[in-house]
Order: structure tokens, then sequence, then C-alpha cells
């Protein structure tokens, strides 16, 4: 026996006898999305212009959350801090979506989320979305916890602003030309692609199917996620803390599905469209 198989047939036997027992933890991550400035205008700017848009924004881009676990549920929620001065995210639109709280349970396959849109408190109500992953056998180390990698094909959601990007420009100019008459706004420059690839690290020593965020269903706690242009990290795990927390769903808020909660993002868009282009000067040409 190797002495890799060795581990974690060690770490497989330990794993088993925590899970057995009735434990909470608490893992405090940290995410920061890279934008792809360059297809924004950034190839104008020079290292220092987008150094300072980055600092201005780095609330949007780089973010803190505390994971609340057990064996069979969790709690998902943004660590509160206090915004800079002068930091923003993307005007009205970017600022009008405010995420709270995600709940996960992996016993009735609930999702929930807690989302914020346009002053409008909803719930997102879901199953959990299953991915096919890839169980490898390279290993590294986060922390005191041995990780292995695993690898996920993952279907996107469309308003998943951290995949975000511009569309191509060349078809957009001849979509244009094609049209004379027709008037653009931010959200016909937006394209999110409909599927990324996903890397994940997780450990055999806190044995629960977690991890942050959407990303669960492997043998072990997740401690790392490589998404696209996003990568998120754990910094700390606190085992049975003394504070017991209930770890309860999301209650105030119009219950919604995730197509219901899209199609309403979707029209507000619309609405934003048609007044975009009534303010370029809707009615020209008409007698």
């Amino acid at each position: 026996m190797t002495l890799k198989r060795s581990i974690i047939l060690t770490l497989l036997i330990s794993s088993a006898f925590v899970f057995a027992q009735d434990f909470q933890g608490k893992a405090y991550y940290m995410s920061k999305t890279n934008p792809d400035l360059d297809s924004w205008g950034g190839q104008q700017m020079s290292e220092a212009q987008k150094k300072q848009i980055m600092e201005r924004m780095r609330s949007m881009f780089e973010k803190t959350y505390i994971l609340t676990f057990d064996k069979v549920s969790s709690i998902f929620k943004e660590e509160e801090v206090l915004e800079a001065p002068g930091q923003r995210g993307f005007g009205m639109w970017g600022n009008s979506f405010s995420a709270g709280p995600q709940y996960k349970n992996v016993k009735t396959q609930q999702f929930i989320q807690d989302q914020e849109f346009f002053g409008r408190q909803f719930l997102i109500t879901d199953s959990l979305q299953k991915l096919d992953w890839k169980l490898g056998t390279e290993t590294k180390q986060i922390g005191q916890y041995l990780c292995m990698k695993a690898t996920a094909t993952k279907t996107v959601d469309e308003f998943d602003w951290r995949s975000m990007r511009r569309r191509d420009r060349n078809n957009q100019d001849k979509a244009t030309k094609t049209d004379s008459t027709k008037t653009t706004s931010v959200s016909d420059e937006i394209e999110v692609p409909k599927t990324i690839e996903i890397t994940a690290w997780y450990t055999l020593q806190i044995p629960v199917n977690q991890g942050p965020g959407e990303y669960w269903g492997l043998p072990g706690l997740i401690l790392e996620v490589n998404a696209d242009r996003t990568t998120i990290l754990c910094s700390k795990i606190t085992m049975n803390p003394q504070q017991k927390i209930e770890i309860e769903a999301p209650e105030k808020g119009k219950v919604i599905s995730r197509t219901d909660y899209n199609a309403t993002v979707k029209k507000k868009m619309e609405e934003m469209r048609e007044m975009y282009r009534g303010r370029g000067g809707r009615g020209r040409g008409r007698n």
C-alpha cells in the first residue's frame, strides 16, 4: 500500500468516527473575482488605471463569507464589513442585487437563496444543483487539512455576474448595421457562458457534503473552488464552537422558483431598456 493511500485510509477511518458524532462547524472563506477589464475597454487603460478601478470596486470583487454547517445542512452568508469610501459596484443595476444567506440541506435536497432585487425581498427556492464530480488523485495541503481534487462542468445561471462578459464586438457591430434603428443598452452588451469548468479541493477530515455557495456533494468539506474567474478559498475552520447556532432556512420574502425569479429580472431589464430607449429619443420618425 502506498503512503498516499495509507494516509487517505486513515483519514476515512477517523472521519467516520467524527461523522458519527453530533457536531457543528464554521468555515471562513475569501472570494475573489478577476474581471476581464480588457473586454470592457481596458486595453486603452494603463495598468495604474486598471488598478484604480479594481480598488474602487473591491467590495464587489472581493468578499468574505462564513459557512455554518452540521451533518446535513448549512448557511452560507457574507460577512458584514464596512464599505470603504469610494468603493462601488456596477452603478444602479449592480447595486440592485443584494444576496442574503444561502441555505442548503443535503438530506431534503433543498436550496433557498435570500435575495433582494430592486427593493423587493425574494426567497428563491429550488432543489440542489447536482454536479457530476470527477474525483482525482491529486492532493494538496490547505492549512492543516489534506485536500483531494475534484472537477466538474457546471451550468451557469444566466444572471451570475461573476461570469458575465462583454459580447463579441464584431457580431454586435454586424447586428447594429443590420438594424440601424436599434438602440443598445448595457444589458445588450453582456453575455454569460452556458457552462464553466469547476475545480474543487475537499478534505476527508471533515466528512460533510457541504461547501461554499452552491457547491456541495463531495465526501468532505470543500475548502477551495476555482470557477471561471472566481476563486473561493477557506482561511479558517472552527469545529464545535462554544456558541451553537441553529441552522434554519430563511423565511422572510416572497417564495419564488429560480425560473420565475429570472423571469422577474428579465421583465425589469426590459422595462429599463424601454426607459433607456425613451431617453434616447423614442418616437423618432413618427408623423
